[in-house]
């Protein structure tokens, strides 16, 4: 593989659609393209891996991964998406910056690394539904490789490699009230019940602020309640987005954050967790 080898493989990927949940065609033309250049890739799903030497135990694993997923062209559009064009430095198309770029030069660098031993396991997985963090995506995928010590993902980062993601930890909440007519005095308002809630979440300033990331960040992003404009609602129901720095768990915060509200909370997952390696790292 080489530059101009390069360029026409990431072509050719930007002419398969591969829409979340839809990357059959690009799977199989990149397990065929895994197979010409001498590998013996696995699949799972639409999911593909495999490893540069036979694994050796006693050698740490290193995981290089893109995903091979797309979103759908917007009505914005004023090229034809899937027809990659040149202009200048420039290479126009759908996915060929997220992440077709950081695709393809990982597939590179496999190769290349490939060609001599290394001091560890080399690992390319390239997968399915990073776009809608499907669960037949990077999660099934890890499910079928050996235990990894560390990854490098690829992903548009302006050239400089990024040393840490903030988590994302969604809570719906529910305050309860009670019903009754406008025209009546009712303390029990539930609106008003989650305003106490909201504002908790507006002013509070968490304690363990990150020199990578910043201080976890909270925000009331949906609100929902009553039916009608004479009906004192007896629930209110909002959504608040958290991005959590690496000074905290997502089930930690999340446990927090019920000692400290009233209103039911649930968290729709904690599997978003806030990932970092050390800036002293050898591989940073």
């Amino acid at each position: 593989m080489d530059y101009k080898s390069s360029i026409d493989l990431l072509k050719e990927l930007i002419a398969l659609h591969s829409f979340s949940k839809e990357e059959k065609l690009r799977a199989d033309f990149l397990c065929q393209y895994l197979q010409e250049l001498g590998f013996e890739p696995k699949r799972t799903g639409n999911n593909l891996w495999c490893q540069a030497q036979e694994p050796d135990n006693s050698k740490p694993s290193l995981l290089l991964n893109s995903h091979i997923d797309t979103v759908r062209p917007s009505d914005s559009w004023t090229r034809d998406p899937f027809q990659p064009q040149i202009e200048g430095d420039r290479l126009y198309g759908l996915g060929s910056n997220d992440a077709g770029a950081a695709l393809v030069s990982l597939i590179l660098t496999f190769w290349r690394l490939s060609r001599k031993p290394q001091p560890y396991n080399l690992i390319l997985g390239l997968s399915a539904e990073e776009e809608i963090t499907g669960a037949q995506g990077i999660e099934l995928l890890m499910s079928a490789l050996p235990p990894i010590d560390l990854a490098v993902v690829g992903e548009p980062t302006g050239m400089q490699a990024a040393i840490a993601e903030k988590g994302l930890l969604v809570l719906d909440c529910t305050a309860q009230g009670k019903s009754g007519h406008a025209a009546h005095d009712n303390p029990d308002n539930a609106i008003y019940n989650a305003i106490e809630d909201i504002n908790w979440y507006r002013t509070t300033i968490l304690p363990r602020s990150s020199d990578l990331l910043g201080p976890v960040k909270m925000s009331v992003t949906q609100i929902q309640a009553g039916e009608k404009h004479n009906i004192v609602p007896d629930s209110c129901r909002f959504t608040v987005d958290i991005r959590v720095n690496e000074k905290y768990s997502n089930q930690e915060l999340y446990d927090y954050i019920c000692t400290q509200v009233k209103c039911a909370v649930r968290a729709r997952s904690f599997n978003l967790g806030s990932s970092f390696i050390p800036p002293a790292h050898p591989i940073v």
